[in-house]
């Protein structure tokens, strides 16, 4: 089992940035790949970005290419979503997930899940 923790949501205006974090426990941590997902109201659960186990390789959606990166600290634990240039249409709860093979781009590929954090981006 693996506990995920997002931290670092809030309210922003746009071009502003924002910092998101997702701890995690239980099992070792550089065992699984992790991922970024976001939900708006009324719309399914989409892929952001995605990082490898090792955290040498990174994934990203045409949407956040270029504006966000995600990165991990395996001793620590922790994977990050380093969001700049948001966007009125990056609102929405992001979570965190991790999955025990490689990463992908469904949701339902990943096997843990945190509780999201609202990130807001005032026009």
């Amino acid at each position: 089992q693996v506990q995920l923790v997002e931290s670092g949501g809030g309210l922003v205006q746009a071009g502003g940035s924002l910092r998101l974090s997702c701890a995690a426990s239980g099992r070792t941590f550089s065992n699984y790949a992790m991922g970024w997902f976001r939900q708006a109201p009324g719309k399914e659960r989409e892929f952001v970005a995605a990082i490898s186990r090792s955290g040498g390789s990174t994934y990203y959606s045409d949407s956040v290419k270029g504006r966000f990166t995600i990165s991990r600290d395996n001793a620590k634990n922790t994977v990050y979503l380093q969001m700049n240039s948001l966007k009125p249409e990056d609102t929405a709860v992001y979570y965190c997930a991790a999955a025990r093979t490689g990463w992908d781009e469904r949701p339902n590929y990943y096997h843990y899940w945190g509780q999201g954090t609202q990130v807001t981006v005032s026009s």
